[in-house]
């Protein structure tokens, strides 16, 4: 009776106390030869001076642009369109850069940059906001209508809607367009025949033309 105690009580320990401590050995040891795992981001260097951006303009019609600017000589400069790199080169021994061939998606894109050395970054430039559009704008004309005759006043009435962000120029002369998009311009005439081009472009330079025909008599 004694020795089937005995035995119950050894088969207890060596499962409660025994087992689980060599476990944890042969886990302690095996964590000492496992190599360290790599770093997933880059260190932040903040001495290293961030590149100064020059994007001329606050819209585009194209998908892809060129970055120019400005950075510490020689250095690694990156490139981001929306917390991606897009692009990467080194500044010449002026300074200066330029990184073509800058994807953008339809909307707006937040561009910035960096400059590298190693495996160390520089805190990120001043984001500059592009927004991206390839749809021509819309353009109605409600007067004149094609062929019009116009005899005594030597003008005529040029009307009609677009984008409330567009420009209008009528044979580039600008008109002046209304919170809701409508335009309106009182026109001179030439003698005889008036090509008239109406030409609507929008902040992208994207661009919708209409012509009318005009006959002053």
């Amino acid at each position: 009776m004694a020795t089937l105690i005995i035995t119950a009580f050894l088969i207890y320990a060596t499962i409660t106390w025994i087992l689980p401590g060599f476990i944890n050995g042969l886990s302690f040891v095996a964590n000492l030869f496992k190599p360290p795992s790599p770093a997933i981001s880059k260190s932040v260097k903040t001495s290293l001076a961030p590149p100064v951006l020059n994007i001329p303009y606050e819209a585009t019609n194209s998908g892809q642009i060129s970055v120019k600017g400005y950075a510490t000589p020689k250095t690694k400069v990156l490139i981001f369109v929306d917390e991606s790199q897009a692009g990467e080169t080194e500044s010449k021994e002026d300074g200066s850069f330029e990184v073509s061939n800058i994807s953008l998606t339809l909307g707006t894109n937040a561009i910035f940059g960096k400059t590298g050395e190693k495996d160390t970054e520089s805190l990120p430039s001043k984001t500059i906001k592009i927004f991206y559009d390839n749809d021509k704008p819309l353009l109605e004309i409600y007067e004149p209508e094609d062929n019009k005759e116009v005899q005594g006043d030597k003008k005529v009435k040029v009307s009609g809607k677009t984008e409330a962000q567009a420009r209008v120029f009528v044979n580039e002369v600008q008109a002046i367009i209304n919170p809701d998009g409508t335009f309106s311009l009182d026109f001179s005439l030439n003698e005889g025949e008036n090509i008239l081009t109406v030409r609507s472009q929008d902040q992208a330079t994207n661009t919708t033309e209409i012509q009318r025909r005009v006959i002053f008599k």
